[in-house]
């Protein structure tokens, strides 16, 4: 089995030497095998599981989410269900996210209207607004 050191897997999964550090102190990944010389090495395999992780950022996730979902895969006898709730989940926080940020364009579409972006800043409205 081929083993990496911590730099090799950083350039192969698009990580930073100081990220799988990190993902190993908050035991997203195992702790590797150590040289004599002090120097980590990794099984080929942490590659899938940097891959895992990182796709699971790209579409949100927390560290701590992801840390539960390879939870949920380490006993093949748990149900599928359990990762679809945390999907299910991840979805409701992404629709009241996007709530969020659709009252606060209409706030700033509203600000907005209030000048019409001549004279002196001294009279802007919206400064005046963001004063009171």
């Amino acid at each position: 089995m081929k083993q990496l050191k911590i730099g090799q897997v950083a350039k192969q999964s698009g990580l930073t030497v100081e990220t799988v550090r990190y993902y190993e102190q908050r035991g997203l990944i195992p702790e590797p095998q150590r040289l004599d010389s002090g120097y980590r090495v990794y099984p080929e395999s942490i590659l899938t599981r940097l891959n895992f992780i990182n796709r699971c950022k790209d579409l949100g996730f927390s560290l701590q989410e992801i840390s539960e979902l390879l939870s949920i895969q380490i006993d093949p006898d748990n149900s599928s269900a359990l990762v679809k709730e945390q999907v299910e989940h991840k979805i409701e926080l992404v629709k009241e996210k996007i709530s969020e940020l659709q009252k606060l364009q209409g706030s700033l579409e509203q600000l907005s209207g209030m000048c019409c972006g001549e004279g002196s800043v001294s009279d802007c409205p919206i400064i005046d607004f963001l004063k009171h």
